[in-house]
């Protein structure tokens, strides 16, 4: 058994030992998603620090809790706050999450998250559906020995957002007469944001929205085998010829606003999957 597959048991075990819950969608509440916590039936709530293997967030808005319970009618595990490559964690520990909620029998990985807006076409406050990535984070999770047991050496991403989810939340959006856009997500480094430079070349390669996160848990999820649907948050305009500079309290404020409308999503997502 390899040392990560041995981890993922571990983490495993003492989840079980605390929750009767056998979750069927694991998701993950970044940045714009904290509401959808509230919907949730929690059964049990457990701080990552008491769970073996798992990092600890340090983002400010990241609450740092496993939550277990239902939603929608359906078993789900949640994140309440995710892992980020510039506060210093390894691919390896960013994802590690998402191979626990998988061993405990997810079957599919809802993801949010906050972005910077780069397509013209988009505005402050519009949510994205992710339609698929770009990873220039200069890293890869699954880099090192493989464990076939937890997926192939060399998965495909040719379609690593699953086209039936992206259908649903598409229509969902439109009977709950939200405006949804799709395309292409690019995921960075950080922590800092983009030069002018930096947004003409990442639109140039055909993102339309950047960020910090979320690529290496769909890497993830799609080798272990998961349906994933992603949905972004449009925090700010990154128009190059109209830059203003970043104000993460008017960020934050943005996301917050948002919110409702990513909650309601979400969870008729989960209710109709």
């Amino acid at each position: 058994m390899s040392e990560l597959r041995a981890q993922i048991q571990e983490s495993v075990a003492a989840i079980r030992k605390r929750a009767g819950v056998t979750p069927e969608v694991g998701i993950i509440l970044g940045t714009g998603l904290g509401g959808l916590a509230k919907e949730i039936a929690v059964e049990t709530g457990i701080p990552y620090t008491e769970l073996p293997h798992f990092p600890v967030s340090t983002v400010e808005t990241h609450a740092g809790r496993l939550l277990l319970g239902r939603l929608g009618g359906k078993a789900v595990i949640a994140m309440q706050g995710r892992f980020h490559a510039y506060e210093g964690y390894s691919m390896r520990q960013i994802t590690f999450p998402v191979r626990v909620m998988r061993a405990l029998g997810a079957q599919a990985l809802l993801v949010s998250n906050a972005c910077g807006g780069m397509n013209p076409n988009y505005r402050a406050g519009d949510l994205m559906v992710i339609e698929d990535h770009i990873n220039l984070q200069g890293d890869n999770p699954l880099v090192g020995v493989n464990d076939e047991e937890l997926g192939p050496r060399f998965p495909d991403m040719s379609a690593p957002y699953d086209r039936g989810l992206i259908a649903l939340a598409e229509r969902v959006a439109l009977e709950e007469k939200i405006r949804l856009q799709k395309g292409v997500y690019v995921a960075v480094t950080g922590p800092n944001l983009e030069t002018r430079a930096e947004y003409r070349f990442l639109r140039g390669i055909g993102a339309d929205v950047v960020g910090m996160s979320t690529v290496p848990e769909v890497i993830v999820a799609v080798h272990a085998g998961l349906r994933v649907l992603g949905l972004s948050v449009v925090t700010d305009e990154c128009f190059p010829d109209a830059l203003k500079p970043a104000d993460i309290t008017h960020i934050i404020a943005t996301a917050n606003q948002a919110e409702p409308k990513l909650t309601r999503i979400m969870k008729r997502v989960v209710e109709e999957m």
